[in-house]
């Protein structure tokens, strides 16, 4: 094989090796500026939800109806972005992000059933069938305590792993 041969191979390698390095920064980086909008959707889905269940307590149906839609579709949003993480990045998360996600998306998706039980609530609460919204409300209150203990999990890992998180 000739110098010149050689030389080629070699800065063919070079390419290779620098396309992977930029793929794997980029999606660090999307994965990077991802996160701050999932962590404000849940946020803004949390207070969205808290607001609705004190509007039905006021008996502000409609209000309370809106609220909820409104923490469902934030909700769905950041469930939407971490499965979209989860299956394009899997392979560029370490195992402690990876359990984060997983964490998060177990959190989200009892959120979301919660707010299916709530606007379930709000809809017999409307029709005053007081006894079965109250049954859907208790049960949404149940999935947004079981929430709370995946939320509780995911503060623990960003706590016991700051570097990885800030």
């Amino acid at each position: 094989m000739s110098k010149y041969s050689k030389l080629i191979i070699f800065i063919l390698v070079l390419v290779l090796i620098s396309a992977a390095i930029v793929i794997i920064d980029s999606s660090v980086d999307n994965i990077n500026k991802t996160m701050p909008e999932i962590s404000d959707a849940i946020v803004k889905g949390d207070s969205d939800y808290n607001e609705a269940v004190d509007l039905v307590n006021e008996r502000y149906f409609q209000d309370s109806m809106d609220k909820a839609v409104s923490a469902e579709n934030n909700y769905n949003s950041s469930l939407d972005k971490l499965l979209d993480i989860q299956d394009k990045y899997s392979s560029d998360v370490n195992e402690v992000q990876k359990e984060y996600i997983s964490t998060v998306i177990q959190e989200l998706e009892l959120k979301i059933q919660a707010v299916g039980k709530l606007k379930e609530s709000i809809e017999c609460f409307k029709i005053e069938s007081n006894y079965t919204g109250t049954n859907y409300a208790s049960e949404a209150n149940d999935l947004i305590y079981e929430a709370t203990q995946y939320q509780n999990e995911r503060d623990a890992i960003v706590s016991e792993n700051p570097k990885l998180f800030t």
